[in-house]
């Protein structure tokens, strides 16, 4: 059912199963604890930053898949998404798996585009055992959308830090704890900003816009949900998202938090203004809020991941950047 913008699921789907790993940097920060899975370096055992981001995310699917019992070949349709050019991340690390595969660019928004468009898929009756799969690595990210890592150019207090991570959620029909009862597409949202060393203010608008949306749409407010969770617009990010839903007049509290504050101590990793990239928000969604969802009692999660929809050709070019949320409401059933 359709409710303005924003989607109901009569039929709901299941989560399944998560599986996430990450690099070392994000196994020291404060979540630690809750990453089991850390990859042994930087390449992961292969010959590039690229190769060792593709293996990560073929590492994700294949944690989500054991945790189940299930084999890549009952995955009905991969949907995956990096921020390497031409997604080359997903294509060569779902190219084993052998199934249908569907490559995708929100950017840092990936993981809830895919896991929006793979619940919708199942609540449909499209397919059965659908994966959502991201991830992104710090190496890899920074000499492609920034300056070559050897050049160590000084990165302003705005600067966020890629996080070196891929995550896998699973969705079926199976009957399970957690499910996702609705979801919202967001919209294209340019604020202007220009500023490539501050993803925060180019996404803060655009996840305002999707959540002032939501909330008008269902009738409710932040207090309503148990968590409501930013994919990563940072310290800078965050707290303009705060003000802009303020003046809409929805005011977060204690049940907001954001994956990029979250990932890494600020004060003693030495990250700026916090985490960034696509394997960010899929690691901390995978090992620490989903988890966190099943433990409460009818507990509902929004799930707001965003992105900075700019290349470094446009950025050359001197284009603003513009920003993107989409939002996944996972709940607790009883």
């Amino acid at each position: 059912m359709r409710i303005g913008e924003t989607i109901l699921l009569d039929r709901p789907a299941y989560l399944q199963s998560a599986g996430a790993i990450v690099g070392q940097k994000e196994k020291e920060g404060p979540l630690g604890p809750y990453f089991a899975h850390v990859a042994l370096n930087e390449r992961f055992g292969t010959a590039t930053f690229e190769q060792a981001e593709s293996k990560m995310q073929a590492a994700a699917l294949q944690l989500a898949l054991d945790k189940i019992g299930r084999s890549s070949d009952e995955v009905d349709l991969i949907l995956a998404g990096d921020l390497l050019n031409q997604c080359v991340a997903s294509a060569y690390g779902m190219r084993a798996a052998g199934r249908p595969f569907l490559g995708l660019y929100g950017a840092c928004s990936t993981m809830a585009e895919s896991a929006l468009l793979a619940s919708l898929l199942v609540s449909t009756g499209v397919t059965d055992l659908t994966a959502a799969v991201t991830s992104s690595h710090f190496s890899g990210a920074e000499r492609q959308f920034r300056q070559p890592l050897e050049y160590g150019g000084q990165r302003p207090p705005s600067a966020q830090w890629t996080v070196t991570a891929a995550g896998c959620l699973l969705f079926g029909k199976t009957p399970a704890p957690l499910r996702v009862s609705a979801v919202r597409a967001g919209r294209i949202v340019d604020a202007g900003v220009r500023d490539m060393t501050n993803m925060g203010a180019c996404m803060a608008p655009a996840a305002a816009a999707t959540l002032a949306g939501f909330f008008r749409d269902t009738q409710t407010a932040p207090s309503d949900y148990s968590r409501i969770a930013t994919g990563d617009l940072g310290f800078i990010g965050a707290d303009l998202l705060t003000e802009l839903l303020a003046r809409e007049g929805y005011r977060l509290g204690e049940e907001y938090r954001d994956c990029g504050k979250m990932i890494f101590d600020r004060e003693v990793q030495d990250v700026h203004s916090g985490g960034s990239g696509c394997g960010c928000s899929a690691a901390v969604l995978s090992c620490v809020l989903l988890p966190e969802l099943a433990k409460t009692p009818k507990g509902k999660l929004l799930f707001c991941a965003t992105g900075a929809l700019m290349s470094t050709l446009t950025s050359q070019q001197g284009e603003s950047i513009p920003g993107i949320c989409h939002l996944v409401c996972f709940e607790r059933g009883e």
